[in-house]
């Protein structure tokens, strides 16, 4: 008998590396490497991605027509939350941090793993148990309430999968929070010599403050959601009028975590664009001291502005007004590192390779959709658009185009790392401009729309609105293609794709020093760093690719 989980020496010609150094699905179910782990939560959120994209698909059908003649208005609520609950909380929450930050926080700051790989790998299955047990709640006849659980609604009225679902987002939670201890503990503790404060990369400084955000908020929503499944069962009266309970305490609860949600989706996203701006404009970044202190600023403020979601609900107009201003108050780290991402590129030598169209396209997509932001931080403004698709389209320029084009910018730039493989060139090319135009005609029509008055979460419409729901879908359609040809030559490139250099993109940082893919070690012996970040101007880095 042999034993699966014991080193298998790697084929003839080939390098040992975390790939090969074992086979058999237990030595990956078993591991402690934080670069299988990656791999294994990115074969995950690429399956929920694939569902919650399933379920816009038919959001987007339903509305090709203003009667709702395709699906009843039970059945299209419950479609419209399975995309929510699937791409928040099992995919946009969990994607950057745990696939980007689990495989490169250690080789960034030149450790050999995360400070606790058991509890690294414990998190990944929380996630899977968590996820598997929403996808039954789904499965099952699904829930109706929307991914926010709004009561009395979710706790009295709703005949769905309300306390499963809630269950599997409790347990995602304490993953989150597990990844979150991780990177900072590791980021604290593990840096390698010479490795300052001032000269980590700007990856993990966006990591740190998307971690302070996961340990010290996602425990609100943790309870928050416990408390909505303990009133449905046992109809303690916290949340139903009814009973004397307060349904607006619900949102103050919910949205003190969901909106700092917000930057640990989009942390990690403006992390990954520093680091493709400066790789591809071969310039030192511009004002690092600044971008690290607004990743920290924005963490902070990101506790400061639930409010704006409930300018409606009845609060006080001096609650409203305090919110306003501390929500146009966060916009100004945000502006920082957009401003600072310009300066880098100006004059730089830039080189229009993929990652960087994916970088580029965040950049406008995200300022469009903070511009927007800017908008619903308007008291009187806001009354009239919220609850309309304005407010789709804001938060999805927020995260789909800005967290999914800094996802894909960052898998198409590391996957010569993770892989070892080049992918090819001309379709990744296609693909970020496939997205790009897909993007834009989905989401600008809603903004529209929006604010002529069409409220979201309908299942029909009145016909005016029709034209512009029809470019929305066509461009959901076009968004579909872009977002399957990259997962395409993905897979295509692990079998044909050319063997990729150890610095294929002539960047710095202690990543590129190790082989394509790395060693399960990471590093034969600790590096010790003693130059700055990013400095691209000793002329000292070869680019392997024009």
């Amino acid at each position: 008998m042999t034993n699966e989980n014991a080193p298998h020496a790697p084929r003839v010609g080939a390098r040992a590396n975390y790939l090969n150094a074992s086979y058999g699905v237990r030595s990956w179910l078993l591991t402690s490497d934080h670069k299988r782990i990656a791999v294994m939560y990115l074969i995950g959120v690429t399956v929920f991605f694939a569902i919650g994209g399933l379920a816009a698909a038919l959001i987007r059908l339903e509305l090709l027509t203003p009667a709702g003649d395709v699906f009843q208005a039970e059945t299209y609520n419950k479609i419209f939350t399975t995309h929510g609950i699937m791409m928040v909380f099992f995919f946009m929450i969990p994607g950057i941090p745990a696939v980007l930050g689990n495989f490169l926080v250690p080789l960034m700051i030149g450790a050999k793993d995360l400070a606790f790989p058991r509890i690294n790998l414990l998190s990944w299955y929380l996630y899977i148990i968590g996820g598997l047990t929403a996808l039954w709640a789904v499965v099952h006849g699904g829930l109706d309430t929307g991914w926010t659980f709004y009561t009395p609604y979710s706790t009295v009225y709703s005949n769905g999968w309300v306390v499963v679902t809630a269950v599997g987002i409790f347990i995602a939670g304490f993953s989150s929070i597990l990844t979150g201890l991780n990177f900072l503990v590791t980021i604290h503790t593990m840096r390698a010599p010479g490795m300052h404060w001032t000269r980590m990369p700007l990856f993990c400084w966006g990591m740190y403050a998307a971690s302070i955000i996961q340990i010290l908020g996602t425990p609100v929503v943790a309870i928050t959601i416990l408390l909505v499944g303990a009133e449905r069962l046992f109809h303690l009266g916290i949340f139903d009028p009814a009973q004397g309970g307060d349904p607006v305490l619900f949102q103050h609860l919910f949205w003190f975590y969901s909106h700092p949600a917000v930057y640990i989706m989009i942390l990690p996203a403006m992390a990954v664009i520093s680091e493709l701006v400066t790789a591809f404009s071969r310039k030192p970044i511009f004002g690092y001291k600044f971008i690290a202190g607004s990743s920290i600023a924005i963490a902070v403020l990101s506790f400061l502005v639930w409010g704006h979601h409930m300018f409606v609900s009845g609060q006080s107009v001096y609650a409203g007004l305090v919110f306003s201003v501390l929500s146009f108050l966060v916009a100004i780290p945000s502006a920082i590192k957009v401003f600072n991402w310009t300066a880098t590129l100006y004059k730089g030598s830039v080189s229009y390779q993929t990652p960087l169209l994916y970088a580029l396209g965040f950049i406008g997509l995200f300022t469009f959709g903070g511009l927007t932001g800017l908008f619903l931080a308007c008291l009187g403004l806001d009354i009239h658009v919220h609850d309309t698709y304005f407010i789709v389209a804001h938060f999805h320029y927020i995260m789909v185009g800005g967290t999914i084009m800094a996802y894909l910018g960052g898998l198409h730039y590391w996957w010569p790392k993770i892989s070892g493989k080049m992918y090819p060139e001309y379709w990744s090319r296609v693909s970020a401009w496939v997205i790009f135009i897909g993007f834009n005609l989905t989401f600008f029509p809603q903004f529209i729309v929006g604010y002529l008055g069409m409220p979201r979460r309908y299942h029909a419409y009145p016909e005016e609105f029709q034209v512009l729901n029809v470019m929305s879908t066509a461009g959901a359609s076009i968004l579909g293609i872009g977002y399957l040809i990259p997962l395409v030559y993905f897979i295509w490139s692990m079998r044909y794709g050319q063997d990729a250099a150890d610095n294929p993109w002539g960047a710095t940082g202690l990543e590129w020093e190790t082989p394509s893919p790395p060693p399960t070690e990471n590093f034969p012996e600790t590096p010790v760093v003693t130059g700055i970040a990013y400095d691209y101007l000793t002329g000292k880095e070869e680019a392997a690719v024009g």
